[in-house]
């Protein structure tokens, strides 16, 4: 009995420090270029999907986007045996509630929810916005065909949830339609809401903002960058957490900056041609996204996109000008590329819904010695727990040690003021959650 003991063991060690798992490469292999540019293809041919416009029509305008949209969704979730559970979600925004808004319109969020089979109440969202737009924000009639900004996206979570929907996941996963993004991002505000008020403990949100273009405005061409933005820490840090990151740092390790992390780590491990670049920053400068509204409420969120735009292609008016022709057409969209980043968040919900919650109640010590020191309080599901740790000017986490299935550990000979810290939960099958940077200090 002792030798099957020790035979059982040393195996979970093996799966928990296993740095692949074969089932991602076949989610990605299955992400079709052809399937997104029929999804595409069928959005941008309503003509437009401006928040304010026609909803009645059955061919033209956001109502004929949406409802096609859940149509979809319903016919995945007939596929998998019923396993999405398929809704509208919907808020009345006012005329004037900003002077984007110039009638009161009714914001509706198209959403598809694949329930977890262990921990249904955790959940990963993959977003994509439904509405478009020209020159104007307030021209809801005119042509806005957004092909790359956003249908490439609402496409993305389309086709991520005929993928996924084909295994299970211990937590739940979201695909997201999400409206009222170029008015001001409602859709978002609407759904962050809906989540607080039903009390989901929300893992992460992937927001996918024009995920089709390989050629920037500035002449550089690339099928492999993409750029993943975040923000250091949360908006609603307290008083006294702000007071602690003075003294023991944490000041770009928020939870979004993590989720940002777990994202380029998975990349660089299952699809090494890409080049994953973290962006140090909310979203591009001055502007805005759809994961804003979530990292508003307190979650952790972050907008995965094209690293070169081309911004004669978005929000403009569809002309031909000096010689360049303006307009979000179907024409510019690389479908390949838009595969390669539906995969990226495809897999990165893979092994976020397979994985344990995070470790609980993370502390460190080891202040004016040789030695970093960790308690940690233990987690259901977890077989184990790996420690990271990072020069302080590094972005990523350089190293790690599987530290088994313990609730405490000392790395001797690694002085505490020199790296920053973390800690993952480590599941049966090597998954890991996101890292979690310490909120306590102890002394022994």
């Amino acid at each position: 009995m002792r030798i099957i003991t020790c035979l059982i063991l040393l195996f979970s060690a093996t799966l928990s420090t296993a740095q692949t798992d074969p089932k991602l490469y076949d989610i990605i292999d299955a992400v079709s270029a052809e399937r997104l540019e029929q999804d595409v293809t069928t959005l941008a041919g309503f003509g437009t999907r401006h928040t304010l416009s026609d909803t009645v029509s059955n061919t033209r305008g956001i109502g004929a986007a949406r409802r096609w949209i859940k149509s979809e969704f319903n016919n995945i979730s007939n596929d998998c045996g019923g396993c999405l559970d398929v809704f509208y979600q919907k808020d009345l925004v006012k005329k004037g509630e900003n002077n984007r808004i110039v009638k009161d319109v009714w914001v509706v969020n198209v959403a598809a929810v694949q329930k977890g089979t262990k921990y249904p109440n955790r959940y990963i969202i993959m977003s994509g916005d439904i509405d478009s737009r020209v020159s104007s924000p307030t021209d809801y009639t005119s042509d806005s065909p957004g092909a790359n900004d956003n249908a490439t996206g609402m496409a993305g979570a389309i086709e991520a949830a005929r993928v996924l929907s084909k295994y299970k996941f211990e937590s739940s996963i979201v695909y997201l339609g999400l409206s009222g993004e170029e008015q001001g991002l409602f859709g978002g505000k609407g759904f962050a809401n809906y989540a607080k008020e039903n009390g989901w403990e929300i893992i992460g949100v992937l927001n996918n903002d024009m995920i089709g273009n390989i050629k920037g405005v500035d002449g550089v061409v690339s099928n492999v960058d993409f750029r993943i933005f975040s923000e250091p820490v949360p908006p609603t840090e307290t008083e006294r957490q702000r007071n602690r990151r003075r003294f023991y740092g944490g000041e770009v390790d928020g939870i979004s900056r993590q989720l940002a992390r777990y994202v380029y780590k998975t990349t660089k491990t299952y699809m090494p041609e890409m080049n994953p670049m973290l962006i140090y920053r909310l979203d591009r400068f001055g502007r805005g996204g759809h994961h804003r509204p979530f990292n508003d409420a307190g979650f952790a969120g972050i907008r995965i996109m094209e690293a070169h735009e081309n911004y004669t292609q978005q929000h403009q008016d569809i002309r031909m000008e000096d010689g360049i022709e303006y307009g979000d057409k179907l024409k510019f969209v690389n479908f390949d590329y838009a595969k390669k980043l539906t995969a990226v968040n495809a897999i990165t919900m893979a092994r976020l819904a397979s994985a344990p919650p995070p470790p609980e109640d993370v502390a460190i010590g080891g202040i004016v010695e040789p030695s970093a020191k960790f308690k940690w309080k233990k987690v259901d599901g977890a077989v184990g727990y790996k420690i990271y740790w990072r020069d302080t000017t590094s972005p990523t986490w350089d190293h790690s040690r599987y530290v088994g299935d313990v609730s405490e550990y000392t790395l001797e000979g690694i002085v505490i003021d020199n790296y920053f810290f973390g800690i993952a939960s480590v599941g049966e099958d090597g998954h890991e959650s996101v890292v979690v940077f310490p909120s306590g200090i102890f002394r022994n």
